[in-house]
């Protein structure tokens, strides 16, 4: 109370005079360098007041915050444009995703801008860098071997003649029999699903009952992370401020055990998989997304990694 009582005597020709980083804004030798990243909002959607509370208002205001404070601060976002859910939405529109993902990605741009959301640079995820990095993670995988590879059971609509991947098939939830569950996870109960699994599975753009095929995929081989895994979850969660919902569903997959989880679907919309045998399918828009933080800032500026692969910094 002295100090704040102290510094208000002295008036505000006293504060120290606002930083103005370089553009683009990079990390600094000496000063508190703070990289802010919103969750990337769905391309496929008009977004509302919801929306902006629950995606980019906190950011925006501990970005402001920062400022404030003289730290040098980068603040990213932009659009997450792969997925099912793209493919949906251009069903819907009788467009392609490219076309819906234009059209939205222009929407979802001018909203944030009228509310004056103080993004530094706000991007998109169908971009080459985008392709580039999640490759290359893709490639550094496979190289160390984090990937396993198997045939699996999928569910195939023989009336519209494609795999139903995700949000293409709704049914029954075997756990907690949850009418609309889609084909990766429960919104219910929270489960993770193979599609396979629900009861009385629809196609969602035909209605249809699928049929169960034999296709190829490629998983991410977590269980042999899981010794790593577990000592550094114990450290993190005595010393982080995780939400008691983020530590239970983080302690019930760690005390089921890890299972290998698939990263590749039989889509033609997403990053393809560089890879012989897999070049018709691309990846799961959960291995892919969380990479659209590392390839919007690449797109802001030519030296990302000092933001993401800088410690030190």
């Amino acid at each position: 109370i002295a100090a704040a009582a102290n510094a208000w005597a002295r008036g505000a020709a006293a504060l120290p005079k606002p930083w103005q980083p370089q553009k683009p804004v990079l990390p600094v030798e000496g000063m508190r360098n703070i990289l802010i990243t919103s969750a990337l909002p769905y391309v496929n959607n008009v977004p509302h007041l919801g929306n902006i509370i629950g995606c980019v208002l906190s950011a925006d205001t501990f970005a402001r915050y920062c400022r404030l404070r003289n730290w040098n601060t980068l603040y990213v976002c932009g659009t997450d444009e792969y997925g099912t859910a793209t493919e949906t939405k251009a069903l819907e529109e009788g467009l392609t995703p490219q076309e819906i993902c234009n059209k939205y990605h222009a929407i979802h741009a001018d909203i944030y801008s009228w509310f004056d959301i103080s993004f530094d640079y706000f991007g998109r995820t169908t971009t080459p860098h985008q392709t580039r990095i999640a490759q290359d993670i893709f490639r550094r995988l496979l190289a160390r071997g984090f990937l396993l590879e198997d045939t699996v059971e999928q569910l195939c609509c023989e009336s519209c003649q494609r795999f139903l991947a995700d949000r293409f098939v709704e049914g029954t939830c075997p756990f907690c029999s949850y009418g609309e569950a889609r084909g990766d996870q429960c919104d219910k109960c929270g489960k993770l699903i193979n599609a396979v699994e629900l009861k009385n599975p629809q196609c969602k753009l035909c209605r249809s009952v699928p049929v169960v095929k034999a296709t190829r995929h490629l998983f991410l081989d977590l269980p042999k992370l899981e010794e790593q895994l577990e000592p550094w979850l114990e450290q993190s969660l005595a010393r982080g401020d995780w939400t008691p919902n983020a530590r239970y569903i983080t302690r019930s997959w760690i005390r089921d055990g890890l299972k290998p989880r698939c990263i590749t679907r039989d889509l033609k919309w997403g990053t393809p998989v560089p890879l012989d045998g897999f070049q018709d399918k691309v990846f799961y828009v959960w291995f892919d997304a969380p990479i659209g933080y590392l390839s919007i800032t690449a797109n802001y500026t030519q030296h990302w990694e000092r933001w993401w692969k800088n410690p030190q910094q």
